[in-house]
C-alpha cells in the first residue's frame, strides 16, 4: 500500500464526510491504484526494452563493421580500377 492511499484511508477514519466526498475518495483510491499499477507496468516494460537493446548491440556493431567493409572494398576496387561495370 502506497503512502497516499494509507493517508486517504486515514483521512476517511477520521472525518466524517458526505458521501459525495466518500465517493470521490473512493474514486480517488482506485485512480491511485492504477496508477500504482500502470508505474510497474511501464517498469517492466523499460527492463525489457533495455535488455532488448543491449542483445541488439552486437548486431547493430556487425552492421556497422560491415557497411564500413563494404565501403572499403568499394574505395579500394575504384582506385584501382578493379571495379568492372556489372554483366
Amino acid at each position: 500500500m502506497s503512502f497516499i492511499t494509507s493517508q486517504l484511508k486515514i483521512h476517511h477514519h477520521n472525518t466524517m464526510e458526505s458521501p459525495h466526498e466518500h465517493q470521490q475518495s473512493l474514486l480517488l483510491s482506485r485512480i491511485i491504484v492504477n496508477v500504482e499499477k500502470l508505474n510497474e507496468a511501464i517498469a517492466t516494460l523499460n527492463k525489457n526494452l533495455q535488455e532488448i537493446n543491449l542483445g541488439n548491440m552486437d548486431t547493430e556493431l556487425v552492421a556497422q563493421m560491415f557497411k564500413n567493409y563494404q565501403s572499403n572494398v568499394l574505395f579500394h576496387l575504384e582506385a584501382t580500377s578493379g571495379l568492372k561495370d556489372p554483366a
